[in-house]
C-alpha cells in the first residue's frame, strides 16, 4: 500500500518546506574550487576542481555547468541523473535500467564519469549522498582526462573533511511512491591538525511501475590531515551497495513508444535483479612548494562487484509482445596514480599558468554472459518467448544456456601532458597544450581461448584563446582533440574483428562568450561542433552486437544563466539547440541519418525565491524536443515539458522541512530509451517530504 494519494493532496498546497540554508561560508569553502552557482556570495568567476588549475571560469575556453550541494539539496535528489536534469546539452540514456549513461553534445557514453579528477568508469548508478558538486565539462577533454571524454566529461566533488567545524546533520524524505531515505553528514575536528567526515545513507527504492524495488546503502568515511604550513593529506574511502530490480522499460509499437502500459513491467520479477558492491579508496597529496608553485599527487584502488539479469521486450503488436533475456557478471579492479604540478608566475610581464602532469592506470576486468531460455508448449526451450499483451504478463518458466561469453582483459594506460595558459596582456589568453596517452590492451577469450592485443600511442592537443574586453566579460575560441580506442568505452573484450581498426577520433570547435554581471551572477553562450570519425555503434536490429557508421557531426548553440539574481533570488536558465547526422554511408545507417538520443531544443529553468528568512519558494521547467530512440530512426520519443515545483521552511534553526513535487501537471512522457524496445516512461505526479535535522 503506497502513501501517493494523501501525497497528492498535499501536493497542492504551498506549505513548505526545506533544507536549512547555510548561515555562512567558512574559510574552507570560500576557498574551494567551485561554482558558477555557489551559495550566495561565491564568486562566479571560480575555477572547478576538474580544471586542475582552478582556472577562473571566465578564462577556461569552454562551456561548464556546475551543480552544487545546494542545488542538489534543493531538488531533493539522490542519484547523479536526477541532478542532470536540469543542464541542457547533457541527454539521459536508460542504460539498461542498471547505470548511469549520459549523452553529451550527442556523444553517448557509460564510462566518462569522474571522481575527484580521477576515472570512474565501472557501469553503476552513482549516489550523491557523498558528493559537494557535480561538475559538466562539455567538449572533448583528452588532454585533461585522456581517453574518450569526446563530448565531454563528468566529475563528481566528493565532501571532504573541513577545519575549524563541527556539525552533524540528519536528513530523511519519502515520496507519494513509497520511496524513502535517511541520511548522516558529521564533521569533526579531532585535533589541531586532524579532522574526521563521515557520510552515511540508506535508501529504500520505489516508483510507479509494477515489481520495481531495491535498496542501496552507502558509507564514506573521510580524513584530513594537516601536515605542516603546506602540506594537507586526505584519506577516503566510499562503500556503495546496491540491489535493485531490472526494468527495462516499454517497447514501441508502430514509430513510438506503446500507449496504455507505463506501469506494465515487462521483466520476470523474480529473476530482473541487479546488484552491485564498489569499494573506492583515495588518498590525495597537496603540497605547496613556493609561492605560486604547488604539487599534488593523487592515487584511487577502485574495486566493483556487479551482477544483473534481465528478461527485456524485443517487440509488441497490438496483442502481443516477444520477450529475450540475459545475465551478466562483471568484477573489475582499477589502479589509478596522478601527478600534477601547477606553476602561477610571470616571465617578464607575460603571466602562466602552467600545469604538467603524468597518469598511469591499471584495470583488470572479468566478465561473463548468459541467455534466458524461455520454455515452450511443446516441452523444448527458446531464445525468446511471443506471449499475450496484457497489463500483467504471464511469463513462460526460464532457466539458463551455458556461457555465452567469458572474458577476461587488461588495460594499462600511460600519459604525460603539458598545458600552460599565457596571459599576453590583460585583455588577451592564450591556452595551448598536448597530452600523449599509451594505452595497451590485452584480452582473452576463455570460451574459445583466443587471445587479442591492441597498443595505440595517441597525442591529444588543445589550443584556445580568450579575449576579454572588460575584466568581467570574455570571448573565447577554442580546439580540442580527443580518442578513445576500438574497445567500447568499457574494454571488457577486444573481438578480433575489429582489433585493427584505428581509434575513434573526436573533434572540438567552440566559440563562445561568458558574462559576469554581478559576482555571484554568470551568463554563457556557446557555439559548437563535435566531428566524430570511425564511430562504432550498437546496432539497432542486434542489441549487444556493434557496426560502424563511418563519421557524424554535432552542431549546436547553448545559453545559460546560473546564480543569484538578488539576495533572495537564485536562478539557473539554459538553453541548447543541437542537430546531428551520420556523414558517411553505412548498410546501417545512410548518410544524412539523424542521431538518436539527441533532441533538437532542450530547455530548463528553475529559481527560488525565499520569501523571508524562514520561507521559499521553488520552481523549475524541463523541456525537451522529440528524439529517435536509436540510429534507426524507427521510433520517435514525444517531446515533452515536465514542471516540478518545491517549498522550504526553517521551523527553527535546527530543523527545516521540504516538500518537492515532480511532474506537476502529470504528463506522459518518455524521457530516454536504449534500444527501439526498451523505453523509460517518466514518473506521473509524485510528492516527496523531507526533514533535516542539524544536531
Amino acid at each position: 500500500m503506497t502513501i501517493r494519494a494523501p501525497l497528492r493532496i498535499l501536493a497542492l498546497f504551498p506549505l513548505a518546506i526545506a533544507p536549512a540554508r547555510a548561515a555562512e561560508v567558512t574559510d574552507a569553502e570560500a576557498s574551494a574550487p567551485i561554482v558558477v552557482s555557489g551559495e550566495r556570495g561565491r564568486d562566479a568567476t571560480d575555477g572547478v576542481n576538474a580544471t586542475k588549475t582552478g582556472t577562473p571560469l571566465l578564462d577556461t575556453p569552454q562551456s561548464v555547468v556546475v551543480v552544487d550541494r545546494e542545488q542538489i539539496d534543493d531538488h531533493a535528489v539522490a542519484q547523479l541523473n536526477d541532478a542532470l536534469r536540469y543542464v541542457p546539452g547533457v541527454t539521459l540514456g536508460q542504460g539498461e535500467g542498471h547505470r548511469d549513461q549520459v549523452v553529451l553534445r550527442g556523444q553517448s557514453s557509460t564510462a566518462d564519469f569522474f571522481l575527484d579528477g580521477l576515472r570512474d568508469d565501472a557501469q553503476y548508478y552513482r549516489p550523491l549522498y557523498n558528493t559537494e558538486r557535480v561538475e559538466v565539462l562539455k567538449g572533448a577533454n583528452a588532454l585533461l582526462f585522456g581517453r574518450g571524454g569526446g563530448g565531454g566529461i563528468i566529475n563528481r566533488v566528493s565532501k571532504t573533511a573541513e577545519f575549524g567545524k563541527h556539525t552533524e546533520t540528519l536528513s530523511g524524505g519519502i515520496d507519494s511512491f513509497g520511496a524513502w531515505s535517511v541520511a548522516g553528514d558529521a564533521n569533526m575536528q579531532l585535533n589541531q591538525t586532524v579532522a574526521l567526515r563521515l557520510n552515511a545513507t540508506y535508501e529504500n527504492l520505489a516508483n510507479h511501475r509494477d515489481s520495481y524495488g531495491g535498496h542501496f546503502i552507502g558509507l564514506a568515511p573521510t580524513l584530513g590531515a594537516r601536515l605542516g604550513e603546506r602540506t594537507t593529506l586526505t584519506l577516503a574511502y566510499e562503500f556503495d551497495g546496491d540491489d535493485r530490480v531490472i526494468d527495462r522499460g516499454v517497447p514501441s509499437r508502430g514509430s513510438v513508444p506503446i500507449m496504455g502500459y507505463d506501469k506494465t513491467f515487462f521483466g520476470s520479477p523474480t529473476l530482473n535483479r541487479g546488484t552491485v558492491d564498489a569499494h573506492i579508496a583515495r588518498a590525495r597529496l597537496d603540497h605547496e612548494l613556493a609561492d605560486g608553485l604547488t604539487l599534488s599527487v593523487a592515487g584511487m584502488y577502485a574495486n566493483y562487484d556487479k551482477y544483473y539479469a534481465n528478461v527485456l521486450p524485443a517487440a509488441a503488436t497490438i496483442n502481443t509482445v516477444t520477450l529475450s533475456g540475459y545475465d551478466s557478471g562483471t568484477r573489475r579492479q582499477n589502479w589509478i596514480g596522478q601527478a600534477n604540478l601547477v606553476w602561477k608566475g610571470q616571465t617578464g610581464p607575460i603571466k602562466h599558468t602552467l600545469l604538467a602532469g603524468i597518469e598511469g592506470g591499471s584495470q583488470l576486468t572479468d566478465a561473463t554472459r548468459r541467455n534466458v531460455l524461455f520454455a515452450t508448449s511443446a516441452g523444448s526451450t527458446s531464445l525468446t518467448a511471443t506471449i499475450p499483451l496484457a497489463q500483467t504478463l504471464a511469463l513462460p518458466a526460464t532457466s539458463w544456456t551455458g556461457l555465452a561469453a567469458n572474458s577476461h582483459s587488461n588495460v594499462r594506460s600511460l600519459s604525460a601532458y603539458v598545458q600552460d595558459q599565457v596571459e599576453l596582456t590583460p585583455f588577451l589568453q592564450v591556452i595551448a597544450g598536448v597530452r600523449h596517452d599509451w594505452f595497451d590492451i590485452d584480452a582473452f577469450n576463455r570460451l574459445n581461448s583466443v587471445a587479442t592485443s591492441r597498443e595505440d600511442g595517441r597525442w591529444s592537443p588543445r589550443l584556445g584563446l580568450v579575449m576579454k574586453p572588460r575584466d568581467n566579460l570574455s570571448l573565447y575560441a577554442s580546439y580540442a582533440k580527443s580518442f578513445l580506442p576500438q574497445s567500447g568505452d568499457q574494454f571488457s573484450t577486444l573481438d578480433p574483428s575489429y582489433q585493427s581498426l584505428d581509434p575513434e577520433a573526436f573533434r572540438n570547435l567552440e566559440l563562445g562568450a561568458k558574462w559576469d554581471p554581478l559576482p555571484a551572477l554568470a551568463v554563457s553562450a556557446a557555439a559548437f561542433q563535435v566531428d566524430r570519425t570511425n564511430t562504432r555503434i550498437t546496432d539497432p536490429a542486434n542489441p549487444g552486437y556493434w557496426i560502424l557508421t563511418g563519421a557524424s557531426r554535432v552542431k549546436g548553440l547553448e545559453a545559460s544563466l546560473a546564480g543569484w539574481l538578488a539576495d533572495r533570488w537564485r536562478a539557473t536558465l539554459g538553453y541548447t539547440y543541437q542537430e546531428g547526422e551520420v556523414r558517411s554511408a553505412t548498410s546501417a545507417a545512410p548518410a544524412g541519418r539523424q542521431l538518436d538520443k539527441l533532441p533538437h531544443h532542450q530547455f530548463s529553468a528553475w529559481t527560488r525565491y525565499d520569501l523571508s528568512s524562514r520561507l521559499g519558494l521553488g520552481l523549475g521547467v524541463v523541456h525537451q524536443s522529440s528524439q529517435f530512440a536509436t540510429i534507426s530512426n524507427a521510433v520517435r520519443l514525444p517531446g515533452f515539458t515536465r514542471v516540478d515545483a518545491a517549498a522550504y521552511f526553517d521551523v527553527s534553526e535546527r530543523v527545516s522541512l521540504q516538500l518537492n513535487v515532480e511532474n506537476v501537471t502529470d504528463i506522459r512522457y518518455y524521457p530516454s530509451a536504449h534500444t527501439d524496445n526498451n523505453i523509460t516512461t517518466g514518473e506521473p505526479l509524485n510528492a516527496r517530504v523531507t526533514a533535516r535535522i542539524k544536531l
